[in-house]
């Protein structure tokens, strides 16, 4: 599903302050498998994510997405595979229109844009439905401007926005490190069930090393651009709560 070869990627390029972010990178992700991806600040972890989404280009190497290269495809070409959920709450949603329009939109997200957008109510109960899964109460205030809510509620919506059209791989960019204890916790166990419903190939970087022991089925330790550990599902869960401190040791 996801195949990294041989990726670099440098910053500054042959300046003083150059920085090699990425250092040889050979990563494949198979269909199903929900990663974790850990390490310090300045591993490669974020620039990782972003090469593959398509924020940035590789400085060598090469990327394919179910068998297909995609080094010349930018973010938003790379939408009929990824969705992607950001540490900021407010960066998934349009602040002033509805609950319900920004489901609309995300639905339309990989297709072309009309004037004959609009809602039925079989779309709107299928918004509701799903939105019940969270448990706030909010698919009785579908017609609430987004920007009206907590941060937490926006990320849990984003969350099923993000998967409300087909795609095949979700990103998860440290989803909960903005937010209280109890929303990060209702964040976390959606995304874990979205992903298991809907059998997506995911990626989540984290901090939060209870988080990187208690979901995912692999765990990737990245540092200074390479790969540092890569434990499959039986080595994952092998795992000790304890040995992850120590690889931060």
């Amino acid at each position: 599903m996801i195949d990294l070869a041989s990726i670099y990627k440098a910053f500054n390029k042959g300046r003083p302050n150059e920085v090699m972010a990425l250092n040889g990178i050979d990563l494949q992700i198979t269909e199903g498998e929900f990663v974790v991806i850990v390490g310090s600040n300045g591993s490669g972890k974020s620039t990782l994510l972003n090469i593959i989404a398509g924020s940035i280009q590789p400085s060598a190497g090469a990327v394919s997405l179910d068998g297909k290269i995609v080094n010349n495809l930018a973010d938003h070409e790379r939408s009929r595979w990824i969705a992607r959920v950001f540490q900021n709450p407010l960066s998934g949603t349009a602040p002033d229109l509805s609950i319900l329009d920004n489901f609309r939109l995300a639905a339309l997200r990989t297709q072309k844009k009309s004037l004959g957008i609009g809602v039925n109510s079989t779309f709107i109960q299928q918004v509701k439905d799903r939105i019940a899964i969270l448990n706030m109460g909010l698919e009785n205030k579908v017609n609430q401007p987004m920007g009206t809510l907590s941060g937490g509620q926006r990320q849990a919506l984003t969350l099923l926005m993000s998967v409300i059209d087909d795609c095949k791989i979700l990103l998860l960019d440290e989803p909960t490190a903005a937010l209280d204890p109890r929303s990060a916790d209702i964040v976390m166990r959606t995304a874990d069930k979205l992903i298991k419903d809907f059998k997506l190939t995911s990626i989540l970087i984290t901090h939060n090393l209870k988080d990187a022991f208690t979901y995912g089925n692999r765990i990737i330790q990245m540092g200074e651009g390479k790969i540092i550990h890569d434990k499959d599902t039986a080595a994952k869960t092998a795992l000790k709560q304890t040995d992850l401190f120590e690889w931060f040791a």
